[in-house]
Formats: structure tokens, sequence, C-alpha cells
């Protein structure tokens, strides 16, 4: 060992305080021991026995110091409390500790530069990022931060130590990969980044076919850098080669990149199964890309913008061929799990394949992450919080980690730590307009328009579907339906849709906005469009939740009374609370919007009264209902004559 690393390591581990406060303590027990053992007439051999013990004791001491750490929970190896996740507090948004250890086998991977002369090729490098991470997760004696923590740090770092310090690490790997023809060369550097020392570099010049065995042996000269121990298994899961098809796997990191741009609009998690698809086309026995391809079919079906048997069926048939191929490797493990989770809703199974995820790779987010997914449909909603501040610690910067603890926040009424996360993520990618509107969502529901405008004000027809929906909510909240009206009609004759849904969503508010303007004709002429292409979709997607609310509400814009609450019932039947906590009322929400469109007013405001005291996440708002919203909203105008309605609007939130 590097006698600098040592004597560093030493003083990690706290040896040197062990040594001096054991050298006060055994002083001080030697001068009792000559002073008063004299007094009480105790042999003078008494007196050198303890002595002999302290001196005998004292390189012990230095073991134990080495060897184990005290922690929360006890006393731990040293190992085991380097990989230790930061303590959750359930009911604070979480927040780095200025106190935390930073694990010194621990390693953060920038975004690998693309030197190609096609700029198209950044799939590539980012691939080869991505696969390499993979890699180093299955090492259970290093701390590795997932990639989407490091993505903020795309150009070129120059404050490594800083960049450490956000991360929660000690090390940092930068690198470049540059693809020509069936030529690739990858550079790799790993820093120190307390020290800025460098710890180990590397060029490899090689075939594309060599591309894995590149990938392997750079994790290996990490790991060896850091000093970190390879059990057998992992040794042999950081030799295995994904597959021999390099066309497959070229599809397989475009899945990859699909993936990283973000799962919530349609037209990315189709590219991505699509890409995963022609993968698992060319090369059957790619068992990664079958697990990943199980996943992605998992999502579209849950979220949900295609709940047909056959989406359903595509994503079970994915999986049992990444189960016949390798039936334990994590990420077979991990589509199971969200087989389980998304498609099935067999939540307590789900919960256990994580736990073995999560002991298989103890350094990833992932695993957390979907337990905490799972706790909120569960309707354990502070549990969740804890699953996202476990997660959080593994993965300081993860967009989607910070945005999903602020909306259970904001699901639980608690705007101020919500908000305290929606800085957050503004820190990390200022002026984001997404980031921007989710914050602005919060502020909505607090009744706060003035600051929602502030993050509004650049939005306009071409802005994706979701930050456009927050824009419309706030000109809906200052009764400026005009405005909204021309937004709407803008977006729906220059907006490119990437699904049919975004598309009839956009003409349900429509219709909604020009009800209330008073333009009875024409929100009757929008319902109806809306209507025609939602019946249509339903014969595919019988049990579709989303469809039928939409139905309900286009019913409602067109005084179909029965029909309209009819299908807002089976919405309910079709995703009840009991199932889902978290979506489940947002049904309900949608029917007492519908009662309250067709006059039934008493049970509106009964079903609003339940839900004003319910966690979950709404459909109509970026969170659930609140008494400023139910004031400000014109949706619930027709209720405000009624006593029992104008209470609620007083009541304030917890």
């Amino acid at each position: 060992m590097n006698p600098t690393k040592f004597l560093t390591e030493l003083k990690r581990r706290n040896v040197y305080k062990v040594a001096i406060a054991y050298g006060v303590v055994a002083w001080l027990l030697m001068q009792v021991a000559s002073q008063i053992f004299p007094f009480f007439e105790i042999p003078s051999w008494a007196v050198r026995l303890v002595v002999l013990l302290l001196i005998l004791g004292f390189p012990i001491a230095l073991v134990l110091a080495w060897a184990f750490d005290l922690t929360p929970e006890g006393l731990k190896r040293t190992e085991w409390a380097d990989r230790r996740p930061a303590r959750s507090s359930r009911n604070k948004a979480w927040r780095q500790t200025e106190s935390v250890k930073v694990p010194a086998k621990s390693i953060a991977v920038m975004p690998f530069e693309n030197r190609s002369e096609d700029k198209a090729n950044a799939y590539f490098a980012d691939g080869i990022q991505d696969e390499i991470l993979t890699l180093l997760s299955k090492i259970a004696d290093l701390k590795v931060i997932s990639r989407t923590s490091t993505q903020q740090y795309r150009s070129r770092p120059r404050n490594l130590n800083e960049i450490a310090k956000q991360l929660g690490v000690a090390n940092i790997l930068e690198g470049s990969v540059q693809k020509a023809g069936d030529q690739v060369r990858v550079n790799v550097q790993l820093v120190n980044a307390q020290t800025d020392s460098h710890l180990w570099a590397e060029t490899y010049d090689r075939k594309l076919t060599d591309i894995f065995g590149v990938e392997s042996e750079i994790a290996k000269g990490i790991a060896e850098s850091l000093q970190a121990k390879l059990t057998s298994r992992e040794e042999q899961a950081l030799a295995v080669k994904p597959t021999n098809n390099l066309e497959a796997y070229d599809a397989y990191l475009r899945g990859l990149a699909f993936e990283a741009r973000g799962l919530h609009s349609f037209d990315t998690p189709m590219k991505a199964v699509d890409s995963y698809e022609r993968a698992v086309q060319l090369d059957p026995n790619f068992a990664l890309a079958w697990a990943r391809l199980s996943r992605a079919q998992a999502f579209v079906y849950f979220m949900p913008f295609d709940t047909a048997a056959a989406r359903r069926d595509a994503a079970k048939r994915a999986l049992e061929n990444a189960q016949k191929l390798q039936p334990n490797s994590p990420e077979t493990l991990l589509a199971l799990g969200y087989y389980q989770y998304m498609v099935l809703r067999d939540y307590a199974a789900a919960k256990t394949t994580f736990a073995l995820v999560s002991k298989m790779l103890p350094s990833s987010s992932e695993a957390p992450k979907a337990l905490g997914y799972i706790a909120r449909r569960e309707g354990n909603w502070d549990e969740s919080i804890g699953y996202f501040e476990q997660a959080l610690a593994l993965d300081p910067c993860n967009m989607e980690l910070l945005r999903e603890a602020a909306w259970t926040h904001t699901g639980l009424r608690q705007f101020s730590a919500a908000l305290k996360l929606h800085d957050r993520t503004l820190d990390i990618t200022p002026n984001d307009p997404a980031r921007m509107a989710e914050k602005a969502g919060t502020y909505q529901a607090e009744g706060n328009l003035q600051e929602a405008a502030k993050l509004l004000s650049e939005v306009n027809a071409q802005t994706p579907s979701f930050t456009a929906f927050i824009k419309i909510t706030e000109l809906r909240l200052e009764r400026n339906l005009g405005e909204a009206i021309r937004l709407l009609q803008a977006r729906l004759a220059q907006f490119r849709y990437a699904s049919e849904i975004e598309k009839i969503n956009n003409q349900l508010w429509l219709a909604l906005t020009q009800r209330l303007n008073g333009d009875t004709a024409g929100a009757n002429v929008t319902a109806a469009q809306a209507r025609s292409m939602l019946e249509s979709l339903c014969k595919n997607q019988p049990d579709n939740a989303l469809l039928a609310a939409g139905l309900s509400l286009a019913n409602a814009v067109l005084g179909e009374k029965e029909l309209a609450l009819k299908e807002a019932e089976r919405a309910i039947t079709l995703s009840p609370s009991i199932k889902d906590r978290m979506r489940g009322p947002a049904c309900e929400e949608i029917l007492a919007l519908v009662e309250t469109m067709v006059g039934e007013n008493s049970r509106a405001i009964s079903t609003l009264t339940r839900l004003l005291q319910t966690p979950y996440s709404s459909w109509l708002y970026s969170g659930p209902v609140t008494a400023s919203l139910l004031r400000l909203d014109p949706f619930w105008d027709p209720l405000r004559a009624d006593p029992a309605f104008q209470k609620l609007c007083g009541e304030k939130q917890p």
C-alpha cells in the first residue's frame, strides 16, 4: 500500500483518535492504580498487572478501530458502514448532511465525451458509460453513483472536488469515446477528487467487436485502483459478454438513450420498446435486452398509455425470455419486480423481489426507488418518502428521485418540503421549463398564483404537454378563460402530439374551458370529437381507467348525465382506491367534477370532503385538491352557494 494512502486511511478510520483516547484513558487508569491500590493494601503486582493489560490492549484497540465503525445500528465492520446509506428522515425533505463521511471506495462516472466525427454517435458514448456503471454496481465493496445524478455535468467539469462533494464520493472517472467504422478508442482516467491526484488512466484502441472486453477491463481497473475486494461471483459477472451481435448491442444502447430522455410522454418509451425489440430480433439470446424490453412494455401498460391485452402479454413474454436465459441476474429480477408491480399489481411479490435486488446491488438506487413507488400505491406515504430518501442518499442528484420525493410531499400536502425539493431540481437544471412548472403546480395548490405565474411566463403553444397543462390550470384559476382557450386552440393547430391520448386530453381541456366561458356550442363540438376518439380507443382498452374518466367528462359537457355518471363510476371500478392509494382517488375527483357539472351538488361536496383528507395524485391538478384550489377554481362555482362547500373552502390544510 502507498504510505500516503495508508496514513490517509488511518485517519479516515479514526485510528488516530482511538490511539489518543486510549492513551489518555490508560494513563488515568495507571495513576488511579498507583495511588489508590496501596491505600487499600492491594499487592504491588496488581498495579503491574493493570499496566501490562493496558499495554497489551493498545494494539487490540487499534485493530478494532481499523476494522469497525460505530454506527446508529451499533458496531459494524468498516466496509459495511462505508456502504450504509445516510439515515432517512421520514417526515422531512431529504437533504445532504455536512457531517456524512465520504467512503474511500466511492465513485461517480462522469458522462463520457463523444469524440466521434459523427455527433449522432453520442448515444454510443452514453451507452458505454452506462454499461461501465452497471458493471461497477455489481461490486458490493464499491459505492457507485448512478448516471442520472451525473448527467448535469455533461459539459467538461472544472472543479472535480466540488462535484465530488455534491455527489458524496471520493473518486471520479472521466472518459471519452471515439468511434470510426469498426474501430473504437476509449480513454479513461480515475481521479481522487479530494486530493486531486490521478489514480489510474488508460487508453484502449480496439476493434468494435472487443468493446465488451474494454468495459470489463475498465471496471476491473477501477476496482483494483480503489482496492475493492471482488468475490468470485462478481469476477464472473464482470466477465459476462451480453451479446455477440454488435448490431443488437447498438440497438440496445439506443434503447437506453431513449429511456434516459424520460419516459413520461408516449413517444420515448415506445421508441425504447422499438429499439429493444430490434435488439432481441437480431440476437434472441440477448438476456439483458429482453429484460429491458419487458420493463419498457410494462411501463407503457402501467402509465396507462396502452392497457390492451397485447401490451400486457408482450411484457410477460419478454420477461419469460429473460428468465430462461439469465433467471438470477439483477437485470432479470428488476424486470420481474416491475412486471409484478406494474402489470400484475401484486405489491407483496414485487416488494420481495426488489428487496432481493437491493441485496445484490447495494449501491444502486433502483430498488429503494421502486419500493418507494410501491409504498405510495399502498398508501404508506411516509414510508415512501423514507425509501426515496434512501435512494437519494445513494444517488443525490437524480432528477427523477427528487421529483418523486417532491410529488410525494405534495400528495401529503406538505408544500414547504415539496418546494425545497423543487428548488434542488432547479439548482441542478436552472430555468428548466418542466421543473419550473412542477414548482408552479405546488404554488397553485397553496393558492399562491402570483409566484406560480412568474414561473410559467414563457409557456407557449409549442411547450411540452405537462408544462402546458400547468399553464392552462393557472389561467383557469386566474379566471382568464379566453387566454386559456386561445392557448388550447393554438396547441391543437400547431403542436405535434406523440399519441392520440395527448391530443384527446387537450380537446377535453378545451371543451371544459369553453363550457366555463359560456360557449356551449363550441364546447359540444369539441367534446363530441374527443368522445368519438375515446370510444374508439376503449374498444381495444376496455380496462383503461384514464379513458373511462375522459369519456365521463366528454359526456358531462354534452349533457349526457347518466352516461357521464356511469363512465365515472366505471373508472373508479377499474382503478379503486383500495388497490391504488395514489391514483384511485383521482377517479373519485373526476366523479366529483362530473357530479358538479350535472347538478348532483350534495354528492359532489360529500366526495370533495373525503378527498380533502386523502393523500393522492390528481388528474385535475398537479397535486391533490386543496381548500385553496376549491376556492379559486371556476370548476366548482355551481357549489359556492352551499354552506357545506363554503366550509370546505375555509378549512386549513395540514
